[in-house]
């Protein structure tokens, strides 16, 4: 990744972009927390974390045909110039008096229309650039960088926020996208990208593509359940600081940078997997994360809880990073932004969904008692994939049992040679 020269300037821009991100995860639900009536705050704490994600979801859906032929390049800059504009808006109308809880969510929901595409862009561009069999390894440097950032990030977000509120933090934030912007629509030659050959794929194809490639459908579909069930975390956990804990937003920052350094752990970890089957290890990180989760649900001391937060967060980069490898592999060139933006598309939806969830779940269990269902939820849908793995497995050839879970394997797609 360093000794491409492109892929160097992309990295320097996400890396600026990850910490402003980093810094956000704090002053989004703490600024919604401010501005929102007491009575209400968990529907609209609920509200301005699936706003931040959700809109990114209909995007994907919608804009197919006015970006599916877009350079990688493009749909990346594009996102972050949006995403500066609308986050950069944030902190503007808080210092005259005028910034509103709903006009704060609706802000956030403009911010994240084509972060979907975005993505896409950025992951495409990895895949064009560098060999395939450095795919994961480039995955896994790229998320290492969003890792680091957000170790610094709340720490950074927490001074900013005694000293100048969270619509500062997010002031900064808006710059950081301002930069990756530049980075990517003026740094990076139109050339130095790869193109396919095949560029006449229409709305439909991503998901079609998923359609037909098993390993994909159910990667995608465990994908969409996980993140949901993850989703009530984003409002349980600010409320459970704030007020059960009766804490700052220090604490906050705390639980959210041990994630961050075991996300770092992670990411260096993912280098290591290459050969592992995909089945087994993405079943057994679901299970893995879920029970990490159930201390903060059953009132462990806050610095076991925190410390668990931090060994979930050493899971994350392994699935996120081992997901997206399959699909750069198994996805025709020319159809893989929009593969990359359906299934970004799904997941996007599925933690907004979940977070929404979030608020009725605090209003009804508290925000203990969502920690808990979150936590039990994860682990068991990780359980039974293991348990649809090990029964297909049963009811198939040895030999096509274990093709069967490999992250490339012989249905992956044209093109795609099998690997161990």
């Amino acid at each position: 990744m360093i000794s491409h020269t492109t892929l160097r300037r992309v990295l320097s821009g996400c890396a600026v972009s990850s910490l402003g991100d980093g810094m956000a995860v704090v002053a989004v639900s703490w600024l919604a927390i401010e501005l929102a009536p007491a009575a209400d705050r968990g529907v609209w704490v609920a509200l301005a974390a699936a706003a931040y994600t959700l809109s990114g979801a209909v995007g994907a859906l919608l804009l197919g045909r006015f970006l599916r032929h877009r350079r990688p390049t493009q749909l990346a800059g594009w996102d972050a110039a949006l995403r500066a504009g609308a986050l950069g808006t944030i902190p503007v109308l808080h210092a005259f008096g005028a910034l509103r809880i709903e006009g704060y969510v609706a802000l956030l929901a403009v911010s994240s229309v084509l972060h979907a595409w975005g993505q896409a862009g950025v992951y495409t561009l990895i895949a064009r650039v560098l060999p395939e069999r450095d795919h994961l390894a480039g995955n896994a440097v790229l998320s290492g960088v969003g890792s680091i950032a957000t170790v610094a990030g709340p720490p950074l977000a927490t001074l900013l926020i005694v000293f100048g509120g969270p619509a500062t933090v997010l002031a900064v934030d808006a710059t950081t996208f301002l930069f990756l912007a530049v980075t990517f629509l003026v740094a990076v030659p139109k050339d130095a990208v790869p193109e396919p050959e095949d560029d006449t794929a229409s709305r439909t194809a991503g998901f079609a593509v998923i359609r037909r490639i098993p390993a994909l459908s159910g990667l995608l579909a465990l994908s969409f359940v996980f993140f949901f069930l993850f989703g009530p975390v984003y409002v349980a956990l600010p409320l459970h600081v704030s007020d059960d804990l009766g804490a700052s937003a220090g604490v906050l920052a705390a639980f959210y940078t041990a994630f961050g350094i075991g996300a770092v752990l992670g990411s260096v970890l993912t280098g290591f997997l290459s050969r592992w089957q995909l089945g087994p290890t993405t079943a057994g990180i679901v299970i893995g994360f879920g029970a990490l989760m159930l201390p903060l649900g059953l009132g462990a001391p806050t610095a076991v809880s925190v410390v668990c937060f931090g060994m979930a967060g050493l899971l994350w980069p392994p699935y996120s990073s081992l997901s997206t490898t399959l699909f750069q592999r198994s996805a025709p060139s020319a159809l893989l932004p929009q593969a990359l933006a359906a299934s970004s598309a799904v997941r996007v939806l599925s933690v907004p969904l979940g977070t929404a969830l979030g608020g009725p779940l605090v209003a009804g269990l508290g925000a203990v008692g969502a920690l808990r269902l979150s936590g039990v939820g994860i682990a068991v849908v990780g359980m039974l994939a293991a348990a649809a793995l090990t029964l297909r497995a049963s009811r198939t050839h040895p030999e096509s049992a274990a093709g069967a879970t490999e992250p490339a394997g012989a249905d992956a797609g044209a093109g795609a040679e099998a690997r161990p």
